[in-house]
């Protein structure tokens, strides 16, 4: 699992349902932008705020959209390891090349407490699907709970279906956790795609970022892997103020930079589901003057009026 990996948004009808027109198109932007694969049901997916259905439905649209084009890579969410491999059998049945598991939902345990929790999953799925490589969210800054890299490298010794790791730290703890530990275990970093490049100097195999500019942090990515440094530089100077913008929260990305990707994509977010942040007008501003500056997506028709919600 490497390059940069677009996370979809949950996007929502009027009447508070998934939107699948929106889903749709926004898995057909992905790959129409040559990503290397999909992720679903993480943070940017608001998957706390989802059914268990819902998810379903996620999944089952996501794999259906991609039609075998790009591989799925889904994310276990779940207050117990029964829930998290319920779900796991969804993403089997959908054909999901990647499981990526999360702390249990709800809870803050203690770090030995967590992995042992990651350790029963782990074995179940090694039992479930041995073919299908697992990695771990490790995101304290997020989810309040995290492991240290001496226990995940325990966790990749004791399972052997252990092959990633999906973190959200700054570049300079992404790079000891890189060293720690060792080659042959990618690491992907997060957080919006905020310091890139420097993630990318510290070893990380890739990214999972929100859908709002993946394709432009693509193109960084490959510029950086062709030796055109400061091409890459450059690039990355003009899209960072719209990631700085849309990563002051979870909260801020699910709802502006949610939007600047629906505007890339050509349609409107019709409904925000219990956010405790409300868009503003200076708000949807900013965010469409962002939209704007990096234009419609590849195959796309930037919305062309700004609706304040």
């Amino acid at each position: 699992m490497q390059g940069i990996w677009p996370i979809l948004y949950a996007y929502f009808d009027a009447s508070d349902r998934l939107d699948r027109d929106a889903m749709r198109r926004q898995v057909e932007a992905a790959l129409r932008c040559g990503a290397p694969g999909v992720a679903v049901l993480g943070l940017a997916t608001e998957v706390n705020k989802l059914s268990f259905d819902e998810k379903r439905c996620v999944v089952e649209w996501a794999a259906a959209d991609l039609r075998g084009a790009a591989p799925l890579a889904l994310t276990l969410s779940g207050a117990t390891v029964e829930e998290q491999i319920e779900l796991a059998r969804i993403g089997l049945e959908a054909q999901a090349g990647w499981f990526i598991l999360q702390p249990p939902a709800g809870a803050k345990p203690a770090e030995a407490e967590l992995a042992h929790f990651f350790g029963r999953v782990l074995a179940r799925l090694a039992e479930l699907a041995p073919q299908v490589p697992v990695g771990i969210q490790n995101a304290p800054e997020f989810l309040g709970v995290g492991l240290g890299p001496e226990r995940l490298a325990a966790l990749r010794r004791e399972h052997a279906n252990l092959k990633f790791l999906k973190g959200e730290a700054p570049a300079v703890v992404i790079e000891r956790t890189v060293q720690r530990l060792g080659q042959g275990f990618p690491v992907l970093n997060g957080r919006g795609g905020l310091e890139l490049i420097d993630n990318l100097r510290a070893g990380c195999a890739g990214m999972i970022v929100a859908p709002d500019c993946a394709w432009e942090q693509q193109r960084v990515a490959e510029l950086l892997a062709a030796g055109r440094d400061n091409e890459a530089e450059r690039l990355y100077a003009e899209i960072l103020p719209g990631i700085v913008f849309v990563m002051q929260s979870l909260e801020a990305l699910t709802v502006y930079g949610k939007r600047i990707a629906a505007w890339r994509s050509g349609f409107e977010v019709l409904l925000d589901r219990r956010c405790p942040l409300e868009p503003t007008p200076f708000g949807l501003k900013t965010a469409r003057r962002f939209a704007e500056a990096l234009g419609p997506l590849p195959g796309c028709a930037m919305t062309p009026v700004l609706r304040e919600n």
